[in-house]
């Protein structure tokens, strides 16, 4: 507890923007969070008071930090697993644990369990050499979609192959992979939920994540014309991943729409990009969801504040002759109505450095908002 306040300190391991947006919300609970970053310049050090500089891959630096901290969470998946055994060994309580995380740390791992527990996905199979691979493509038809069983995000550590040449020199490059059909799509879906050690679980909305270049460029809450029905079974889908896991704090579940149902794509176990809409779009943010949840309080509400929600992700672009700032000035001029979240990221063309949020009756107009007004931030372009 923190002897100022009486209130329970939650430490989160990363420095990156979901540190960053937890810190807000854990504000408004009068919580303290400790930020363990690996460099006053991530966007959580910028604005947190407790910050420990570090690294995620030091045990030693990782015990350190626990010691001060009512519970442990994450804002990404590189700690390794052995890493979080220990401190929970130790009696360090760490939610997710190292059990339920590593099925968000691991390709192979996620796929086999939830193939145990009759969660639907693609078809895959395990890659341990190159006539896997080629068999594989053979069976489901090329091209097929490889991925690096760990470590991959935004696009990164998906490999889409045309052929067995294409396979050929991927295998050359020794990374470990698994390999799935390419999917026809009818759309990506996302659906976020929490849970609590108690074991309450509550469900957001299910939305539609839009990507491009393998990076989520818009989130549309709720997904747009979708049958209520399809949109109940993913809500229960991911509750029964979220409690055959035994995950405590958030869990996104990414999905495939098919003409045939729904495909469980990928895993995550903390605050999740399709969820960046929550913070004004929703009755209780994914942030503040977060931290009631590792803290075992009471879930809060899940329902939208807005008939439609549109997020936009807000990647760099070049310098132009127009600051950010004066960009800034000029959108909130020409749409007062506009949010803007910017993660204290340098600017980089392509990279990942905010995103702007806007609510309304109609999601045509809002995702049109959101669409130019981060176009605007970006080029510096209506």
């Amino acid at each position: 507890m923190d002897t100022r306040t009486g209130l329970p300190v939650v430490g989160m391991v990363g420095g990156g923007q979901l540190a960053r947006m937890t810190h807000q919300a854990a504000i408004a609970l009068g919580q303290s969070l400790r930020v363990l970053a690996q460099s006053p310049d991530d966007g959580a050090a910028l604005v947190a008071a407790d910050v420990q500089i570090g690294e995620h891959t030091d045990l030693d630096a990782l015990r350190e930090f626990a010691k001060s901290c009512d519970v442990v969470t994450f804002d990404h998946e590189h700690v390794p697993s052995a890493y979080i055994q220990a401190l929970a060994a130790e009696g360090f309580t760490v939610h997710p644990g190292a059990e339920a995380l590593q099925f968000a740390q691991d390709k192979l791992l996620m796929r086999t369990r939830l193939t145990e527990l009759g969660f639907p996905a693609p078809r895959w199979r395990t890659v341990e050499g190159l006539d896997d691979l080629v068999n594989f493509g053979d069976e489901a038809g090329w091209p097929v979609i490889a991925k690096a069983t760990r470590g991959g995000y935004d696009g990164r550590g998906v490999f889409p192959l045309a052929d067995a040449d294409a396979a050929a020199a991927l295998v050359a490059t020794g990374t470990p992979l698994i390999v799935e059909e390419r999917v026809r799509l009818v759309r990506e879906l996302a659906v976020l939920v929490a849970r609590s050690p108690f074991g309450q679980v509550g469900a957001y909305p299910v939305v539609e994540t839009v990507q491009r270049d393998g990076i989520c460029v818009e989130v549309l809450a709720p997904a747009p014309d979708l049958d209520e029905e399809l949109a109940v079974a993913a809500q229960e889908l991911a509750i029964g991943v979220a409690q055959q896991l035994g995950v405590v704090g958030l869990l996104a579940v990414e999905l495939f729409q098919t003409a045939d149902g729904l495909l469980v794509n990928e895993l995550a176990m903390r605050p999740h990009n399709s969820g960046h809409w929550t913070i004004e779009g929703a009755r209780t943010s994914q942030f503040e969801q977060h931290l009631r949840a590792v803290l075992d309080y009471p879930l809060g509400e899940t329902a939208l504040a807005a008939p439609a929600v549109a997020m936009a992700n807000l990647l760099g672009g070049e310098p132009g002759d127009m600051s950010l700032d004066e960009r800034l000035h000029h959108l909130f001029a020409e749409d007062p109505g506009i949010k803007v979240h910017l993660y204290g990221k340098q600017v980089r063309p392509g990279r990942k450095i905010g995103h702007v949020t806007a609510l309304g009756t109609d999601m045509t107009s809002v995702r049109a908002r959101a669409a130019r007004a981060a176009r605007w931030l970006r080029e510096g372009q209506w």
